[in-house]
C-alpha cells in the first residue's frame, strides 16, 4: 500500500470543496453515486482528485462504501481522512456522514492554508474527544500522516499510554518551548534563555496556553487555541430543534390518538358505555315531546 504524501495547495482547496458540496447534496437528499457522477465535471481538472473521485464512485456502486475507496487511495487521502469516513460509514456508530465531511472539509481548508502540525494535531485530536471515535486507532490514524515527522509521530503514539494518567493540556505542556524555557531558568538562573538547544513541538505560545489549562476543562483548552493561535474549530452536530407543527397536523394527531384509544378498548372487552348516562334518582320513566300521557 502506497504511503500518503503531502499535495499541493491546489489538492487541498479542491478537496475543501469536494467534502463541502458532498455534504451538503446529501443533506439535498441526493444519492451519493450521484453526487460523484455530477461532481467529477466541478472539480479543476489539473489535480488528481477527478481521478479520485471516479474511483470512489466504481467502489461505492460495488460496496457502498466511501471510506473503502479512501483506504485505497492511501496515497491521496490521509489515513485520518479514511478513519473518520469509516467511523461515519459504521451501521453501530451513531456518528454521523454529515459532519464527518463537515469535519474533513475544515481540515482541508486548514491544510490549504499552510497547516502547522501543533494546529493540525490539536484540530484531529478534538475530533476524536468531541465525537467520540475511540482514541487508540484514532490516534494511530493521526500518526501514520506524513505531515508529521518522526518525532511527532513518536509522541502521538505515546499518548495512547500518557492519556489516562496525565491530561491533554499538561502533554502539551511538557512538549512546548515554554516548558524548555522555564527548565532552563530554573536549572541556570543566571543565564540568559537562548534559542539553542532542543526544539519542542508546540511553541512558547501554546505552552503558556497548555499551562494556564491545566486542572480545567478540555474544551476550554481548546477554545483558547482557537482563539489566540488561530488553530481550526471542529464542527459540532447539530442538536434537533422542536418545531411546532402546523394545527391541520396537530388536529388530525389528536383524532388519530382519540381512535386508537377506542381500538384499546374494544380489544379489552369492549366500550362501557354507562359512565356516559345521566344520573337520576327517580324511577320516573324520561318523557318525549310527543308522549301521550302529557297530552
Amino acid at each position: 500500500m502506497a504511503e500518503h504524501q503531502a499535495l499541493a495547495r491546489e489538492e487541498y482547496i479542491e478537496q475543501e470543496y469536494f467534502f463541502r458540496i458532498y455534504r451538503e447534496r446529501l443533506i439535498e437528499g441526493v444519492a451519493s453515486q450521484d453526487i460523484l457522477k455530477t461532481i467529477h465535471e466541478e472539480i479543476l481538472a489539473t489535480t488528481r482528485l477527478p481521478m479520485a473521485v471516479d474511483f470512489m464512485r466504481a467502489e461505492i456502486l460495488h460496496n457502498g462504501r466511501i471510506s473503502d475507496a479512501m483506504a485505497r487511495l492511501s496515497h491521496y487521502f490521509t489515513p485520518f481522512q479514511t478513519f473518520v469516513l469509516a467511523r461515519a460509514e459504521d451501521d453501530v456508530s451513531k456518528f454521523d456522514q454529515i459532519t464527518g465531511l463537515q469535519i474533513l472539509e475544515r481540515e482541508a481548508k486548514y491544510r490549504s492554508q499552510s497547516a502547522l502540525c501543533a494546529g493540525l494535531f490539536v484540530y484531529q485530536f478534538e475530533c476524536l474527544a468531541r465525537n467520540r471515535l475511540g482514541y487508540s486507532d484514532g490516534l494511530t490514524a493521526i500518526a501514520n500522516d506524513t505531515a508529521y515527522d518522526e518525532r511527532w509521530k513518536k509522541w502521538i503514539l505515546g499518548l495512547r499510554a500518557t492519556l489516562g494518567a496525565r491530561e491533554l493540556s499538561d502533554l502539551v505542556f511538557r512538549a512546548s518551548q515554554h516548558f524548555l524555557t522555564l527548565k532552563a531558568r530554573r536549572e541556570n538562573p543566571n543565564q540568559p534563555v537562548t534559542d539553542e538547544g532542543p526544539t519542542a513541538l508546540f511553541d512558547e505560545q501554546a505552552g503558556r496556553i497548555a499551562k494556564a489549562n491545566v486542572g480545567r476543562d478540555p474544551l476550554y483548552f481548546f477554545a483558547a487555541l482557537q482563539r489566540q493561535l488561530g488553530y481550526p474549530q471542529v464542527p459540532q452536530p447539530k442538536k434537533l430543534i422542536d418545531e411546532a407543527l402546523p394545527p391541520i397536523l396537530e388536529r388530525r394527531i389528536v383524532k388519530i390518538e382519540q381512535r386508537l384509544k377506542i381500538v384499546e378498548l374494544e380489544q379489552k372487552g369492549g366500550i362501557d358505555l354507562t359512565k356516559f348516562y345521566k344520573k337520576d334518582d327517580s324511577d320516573t320513566p324520561p318523557a318525549f315531546d310527543d308522549d301521550p300521557r302529557l297530552n
